[in-house]
């Protein structure tokens, strides 16, 4: 059996929520854990187009083996339409294996996005991220209040996950909450693994 991770999931287009998945996997890694950072390839409006098995460059794709084996989940996307990303949607549609065998149940997960606007949809697109996390049965976890830099912040951060709004990089409370959220994850999957 593998060492325990956390699967730190993602699609970005643009480069901004993996700048958030990167500051993630740094709060997984500050409480012990693995944190393995996977996306998932653009879905083509042409049929025939296909993409290899390995990308150019950037982060692998995400197995199935991948999200069954995981310790714990984040799950990042941009907003679109104040919704998740269709190539990331298109690949959580694919896990119903998942649902139907149980892999999921019972493990720490979060969700984490970026906008292009303060007022694009963060908030809906993090609590559509959940739902198909909730039919795997798995225990959601966001930011508490706790968090000084959720009450400081004026650019992304909601209890609901770390999010981004687009700029050159991420803002200090942006990092601060996009770590913790990392932490806290961390932190529930070890708890929970001892069980």
């Amino acid at each position: 059996m593998s060492n325990p991770y956390v699967l730190v999931l993602y699609y970005s287009r643009n480069g901004h929520v993996k700048m958030l998945a990167d500051q993630i996997a740094l709060g997984i890694e500050s409480a012990g854990l693995e944190a393995r950072l996977r996306t998932v390839p653009a879905v083509s409006a042409v049929c025939e187009a296909t993409e290899t098995d390995i990308p150019a460059d950037g982060d692998i794709y995400c197995t199935e083996d991948d999200l069954a084996n995981c310790s714990g989940l984040m799950l990042g996307s941009p907003t679109r339409f104040g919704n998740m990303a269709a190539p990331l949607k298109y690949f959580i549609d694919s896990t119903a294996g998942l649902w139907m065998n149980g892999s999921l149940i019972n493990k720490p997960a979060g969700v984490f996005t970026s906008t292009s606007s303060l007022h694009g949809g963060q908030e809906s697109t993090l609590l559509t991220m959940m739902l198909p996390l909730l039919h795997q049965g798995m225990l959601l976890a966001g930011l508490p209040y706790s968090e000084a830099a959720l009450t400081s912040t004026k650019t992304g951060g909601t209890p609901y996950g770390a999010t981004h709004v687009e700029a050159e990089g991420l803002s200090e409370e942006e990092t601060q909450l996009s770590q913790a959220q990392g932490k806290r994850i961390a932190a529930l999957a070890t708890a929970l693994i001892k069980l």
